[in-house]
């Protein structure tokens, strides 16, 4: 370790965020093709697991979207703002 303490996350476990670009593929999903969309733009998930990537000392974030479980920076999410739901078919 370099000394340098890891930085704080800025979301936690459970927490509902929303993708701020079309997330693809980098090829680290093996079960879709590299490029493919795995999150569109606007996409809300839900925060499954916190990481840390020690290289670049950086929380990285594992976001449940529709099904699809995306890693994420956090320069690729936002906290859902207050009151906002994600769109269903249930009658709110």
């Amino acid at each position: 370790m370099n000394g340098i303490e890891p930085r704080t996350p800025l979301y936690a476990w459970g927490q509902h965020v929303v993708a701020l670009d079309d997330l693809l593929n980098d090829g680290s999903h093996p079960e879709r093709a590299v490029d493919a969309l795995l999150a569109p733009r606007g996409a809300v998930g839900m925060v499954v697991n916190v990481g840390h990537a020690t290289e670049v000392n950086e929380p990285v974030y594992l976001v449940e979207f529709d099904g699809c479980v995306v890693g994420c920076l956090e320069l690729e999410i936002v906290a859902t703002p207050d009151g906002w739901r994600p769109e269903t078919d249930e009658a709110a």
